[in-house]
């Protein structure tokens, strides 16, 4: 007899969203969009910056995360257990820290290499209230990159608020965080790295 439970539609929703809205995926749209803007709008230079961004950024970090998963060091690719999230944070922290020295030695555009550092000090502060506090990295890198596109664009794309707002509440439904932890995430991301990147830009 199958006893395998369906999930609800609401939780097969916040499943989706929790891949299609997350950090994998923001953060290359986050860095060409910054390129674009920060390169004048120059292509070649918006893919070679985004690339760069986006391999240092997401693409090792998430190989990181998802090996250490098939291996059994902790618990799913978005590292569900807070006492196993110090080691990859570290390790994500040196390949953030290698692109930084790239860009440095490329000189990149001044609004790329704000935005590599405000990720840089946000993960720093991701990093250290997980040492106590499960704060959701979903919910920061969605409400930095919303705090970034409307320094850069205009407060129009604050209509994107809904989609922060959707991200928090998916990973609520998921079980993974509590509602304090996704609204301080929301929050730590803009105040955190929007603040390093206006000041850097």
């Amino acid at each position: 007899m199958d006893t395998t439970v369906t999930p609800s539609l609401p939780l097969r929703l916040a499943r989706l969203v929790t891949e299609v809205l997350s950090p994998a995926v923001i953060v290359p749209l986050l860095s060409f969009a910054v390129a674009w803007y920060g390169t004048a709008h120059d292509v070649l230079g918006t893919v070679l910056w985004g690339l760069l961004v986006t391999v240092f950024y997401c693409a090792i970090p998430m190989a990181i995360v998802v090996r250490g998963a098939r291996g059994g060091r902790w618990e799913g690719h978005w590292v569900r257990e807070r006492e196993r999230r110090m080691v990859p944070f570290l390790l994500i922290l040196v390949s953030t820290l290698v692109g930084l020295a790239l860009m440095l030695v490329g000189t990149a555009p001044g609004d790329v290499l704000a935005l590599a550092w405000s990720m840089v000090v946000t993960l720093l502060a991701c990093l250290v209230i997980t040492r106590w506090w499960k704060v959701s990295v979903h919910a920061t890198v969605a409400g930095g990159a919303l705090g970034t596109i409307v320094l850069l664009y205009g407060p129009w794309y604050l209509l994107l608020v809904p989609a922060l707002a959707l991200v928090c509440w998916s990973r609520v439904v998921v079980e993974d965080h509590t509602l304090a932890q996704v609204v301080v995430g929301a929050v730590l991301g803009p105040v955190v790295g929007g603040v390093v990147f206006l000041a850097l830009r």
